[in-house]
């Protein structure tokens, strides 16, 4: 189906429900409720094993990690070059390492050996962005995954606004409701298994300032709220996922347990 056959994007409230099995108790198995049995169902159709240490295997792991591990975060990494040229880059394998220190990490694959700008800059300037996105602004962050030269900044082409960062000369988006300012704590040049030279650059990164527009934020509690920030994962392909709708699962607690459910923990 292109494009143009499917239906226009229509904004959608945030709605918080009840989990899928709120009545669900230590042990009990997914046939328990009509849409667990539909779910385990599938497993009649078989499985599919590919085996990563082919020969063939490279061809198709791509597709098969960004299809599979979904939905997935997408940092938006502002960085700039020794010769202070700005660059602009969304990056999906992405994610938050630890709050103390706090560290995010995101993997700059290669094209045809040679390195991504993005992580070129960083190892040489130490310090980059990392910008949320959110929905209403989603085309002009794709807008600059565009495969432009080497020297070619993508900012003018987003029609997106430069902000000042307070510890880094690479600049915030400023229509990013949740940016933070990072220094390079370690790249880590990943080798490709057979044809040699970097097949990715994982980088970690210091966050050392973190800009939260306070219209995204929760006063009481500080924290971001996702129905204000409205962010964007990426799917498999060209795909965008959307936040729409969440619900809470609280952590058990042993202490909580009754001794029956202790018994059925330890298997006894």
């Amino acid at each position: 189906m292109s494009s143009a056959e499917l239906p226009p994007f229509t904004p959608t409230e945030f709605t918080h429900t009840q989990p899928p099995n709120p009545e669900w108790t230590f042990g009990q198995s997914i046939d328990a409720t009509p849409a667990g049995r539909e779910w385990a169902a599938g497993e009649a159709a078989g499985w599919t094993v590919v085996d990563t240490t082919a020969e063939d295997a490279a061809r198709c792991l791509y597709a098969i990690f960004v299809s599979g591990i979904v939905p997935r975060p997408v940092a938006f990494v502002s960085s700039i070059s020794e010769d202070g040229v700005e660059n602009l880059a969304p990056f999906s394998w992405f994610n938050q390492v630890a709050p103390n220190p706090p560290l995010i990490s995101f993997s700059c694959l290669t094209s045809s050996q040679q390195e991504k700008d993005t992580s070129r800059n960083i190892k040489a300037t130490k310090g980059f962005t990392v910008n949320i996105i959110s929905e209403p602004w989603v085309e002009q962050a794709n807008a600059a995954s565009i495969d432009a030269p080497r020297g070619v900044s993508e900012w003018p082409i987003t029609g997106l606004t430069r902000a000042p960062s307070i510890h880094v000369k690479a600049p915030r988006v400023k229509e990013s409701a949740f940016s933070m300012e990072c220094e390079l704590y370690q790249a880590l040049d990943i080798p490709h298994p057979t044809a040699g030279g970097t097949a990715t650059v994982l980088v970690l990164g210091r966050v050392l300032a973190i800009h939260m527009r306070n219209d995204v934020v929760d006063p009481a509690r500080g924290t971001v709220l996702p129905d204000k920030l409205r962010p964007v994962g990426r799917l498999g392909g060209v795909s965008y996922a959307r936040v729409s709708g969440a619900y809470a699962l609280a952590r058990p607690a042993w202490k909580d347990l009754s001794e029956e459910e202790k018994t059925l923990a330890r298997g006894e």
